[in-house]
Formats: structure tokens, C-alpha cells, sequence
């Protein structure tokens, strides 16, 4: 038993690392091929280029950084506790929340850094606004997997208590919810931040205008996100006292994950296209914000009735 044990507690620990280490790797490899096209194309912006390629890994390092260092926390951290099958059981929650965040975040927190690569070879003065602006659109798109981040912390706090396998279950589902949850808002935040970097790169002129677009349409499409961080904290505040609960909360979590999925990509993409006309007129701006935000509006009701029966399933189930 005590071999099941270990063999579960280091699947883990690999699968939190390895998932966002190879996301991270694909899309810094990406950044670096689109810088090197960018200096092909404007050999005399190497530098801003160049400067703008590291910037934009060191945010996509951010995934696998985070990552590590929950694997360590774990690994160095619960060396002296109790390990019993639901203390492990209870940790794949962990392996599952962050290993499904990190490799999404790992590969569209480069998108807006490939773009921007780009953007500067085609307005090689306005260099410095355009970095300003890929790492705000890079530092927004990291918001799932610190959400998996604190989630994870909490999993591994109450994983020591585990008695039984409803409970570990429940934090297992808790896993599931923050992990599923973060793919599709992630997928939208970098459809969006590629696109608004792309943008100014077409209009420098318009970057006020995008810029100011940028912050609002991005809490919006981070929505979802908050909807699954609310239910998977939820479900570990909650007592699993029988395994029914415990299904119930698996139930809630895949609503929430998966309902959360096509609203987030498709808010991601209605703020991109109105984005690339911005720039094109910037004189419609008002029009074109307050159409886009009202279609935003409207496609987060999905993810919104995801989050009510999410929290039916939770707290009327007992």
C-alpha cells in the first residue's frame, strides 16, 4: 500500500512540472521564431525586437515557474506527514488543477509576445508602447494559473485531514474545476492579447483607444475564470461526509470547467475582432466598444448559468 502511496505522491509531482515545462518550452520556441522573422523583416529593429523576444519568455516562464514551485512545496514539504492512500488520492487534485492551467497558460501567454515581435518590425519608433503593452496583456493572461496556484496551496493544506474517499474526491473535484475552468478564458485572453498587439502594429495611432479597450474587454473575458475559482474554493470549504457529495462535486466541477470553455474563447474572440476594426477606424470607437461589450455581456450568461448549477449541485446535495 505504502508503494501505491509513493508511486501517486510523485506522479504529481512530475505531472505539475512536466505539463507546464513542455507548454512553456513550445511557446517560447514560437516567441524566438517570430522575433527572428520580425528582425528579417526590419533588421534595424533588432534590439527592440530582441529586447521585446525576452521579455515576452521570461512572462511565458511564468506558468513553469509556478508550477516548480508547488512541486517543491510538496516534494520537501510533506516529507514528514502522514501519508496514507487519501493523503495521495487528495494530492491529484493538485497534479490535475495546475498541470491543465500551466500547459494552457504555457502555450497563449505567447501569443501576445509574437505578435508584438511583429508589430515593432512594422512600427520599429513605437517599440516601447508596444512592449508597455504585450506584458499587460501577458500579465492578465497569467490570472488562471495563479488562481490554480492558490488552489493548489489549499488542496495540499486540507489533502493532510483526508479520513476518507469522499473527501478525497471532493479535492480532487476542486482540482478539476480550476483546471478545466482555466482553458477556455485562457485560450480568450490570448486570441485577444495577439490580436490587440497586432493591432497597433497596423495603427499606432489607435493605440489610446485599443489600449483602454484592452482593459475592460480583458476583465471581461477573465469572468469565467473567477466563476471557476469561486466553485473549486467552494468545493474545498465544503465537508464531503458521504459519496454522494462527493459526485456531486465532481458533477459541479466538470459543469463549471466545461461550461466555462466556449464563453471564454468566444469572448476572446469577439473583443479581438472588434479590437482589429478599432484599428483600422479609430473614429468608430465608441460605437464598435459598446457593441462589443454588449455581445461580451451577453456571452457570458453561458458561463454564468454554468456557475448557478454548479453551486446548486454543491450546497443542495447533502
Amino acid at each position: 500500500m505504502m508503494e501505491i502511496v509513493e508511486i501517486l505522491h510523485f506522479i504529481t509531482i512530475s505531472m505539475v512540472t512536466a505539463a507546464s515545462s513542455v507548454a512553456v518550452g513550445i511557446g517560447e520556441g514560437f516567441v524566438g521564431l517570430s522575433a527572428i522573422r520580425a528582425i528579417n523583416i526590419q533588421p534595424e529593429a533588432k534590439d527592440e525586437i530582441q529586447k521585446t523576444a525576452v521579455l515576452g519568455m521570461a512572462l511565458v516562464e511564468t506558468a513553469a515557474i509556478l508550477c516548480v514551485t508547488i512541486s517543491f512545496i510538496i516534494l520537501f514539504g510533506t516529507q514528514d506527514a502522514d501519508k496514507n492512500l487519501y493523503f495521495a488520492l487528495s494530492e491529484l487534485g493538485i497534479a490535475i488543477g495546475l498541470s491543465l492551467s500551466g500547459f494552457a497558460i504555457g502555450l497563449v501567454s505567447a501569443m501576445p509576445a509574437r505578435s508584438a515581435c511583429l508589430a515593432i518590425a512594422r512600427q520599429p519608433f513605437f517599440g516601447n508602447k508596444i512592449i508597455r503593452f504585450m506584458l499587460i496583456a501577458q500579465a492578465m493572461i497569467q490570472t488562471p494559473v495563479i488562481f490554480s496556484f492558490i488552489i493548489a496551496i489549499f488542496i495540499k493544506s486540507y489533502a493532510v485531514s483526508a479520513t476518507t474517499i469522499a473527501e478525497s474526491l471532493k479535492l480532487i473535484a476542486s482540482g478539476l474545476a480550476i483546471g478545466l475552468g482555466s482553458i477556455g478564458p485562457a485560450i480568450g485572453l490570448g486570441i485577444f492579447g495577439k490580436t490587440a498587439c497586432n493591432s497597433i502594429g497596423i495603427n499606432r495611432k489607435s493605440y489610446g483607444k485599443i489600449f483602454t479597450f484592452t482593459l475592460i474587454s480583458e476583465g471581461i473575458i477573465e469572468t469565467p475564470i473567477i466563476f471557476a475559482f469561486l466553485v473549486s474554493f467552494l468545493i474545498i470549504l465544503y465537508q464531503a461526509s458521504t459519496l454522494l457529495i462527493a459526485i456531486a462535486m465532481l458533477s459541479a466541477a466538470f459543469c463549471v470547467g466545461l461550461g466555462t470553455f466556449g464563453p471564454g474563447i468566444g469572448l476572446g474572440k469577439i473583443a479581438a475582432a472588434a479590437c482589429h476594426q478599432i484599428a483600422k477606424d479609430p473614429e468608430k470607437y465608441s460605437m464598435l466598444s459598446k457593441v462589443s461589450i454588449l455581445a461580451q455581456s451577453i456571452a457570458s450568461t453561458a458561463a454564468i448559468y454554468a456557475l448557478i448549477v454548479a453551486m446548486l449541485l454543491i450546497t443542495f446535495t447533502k
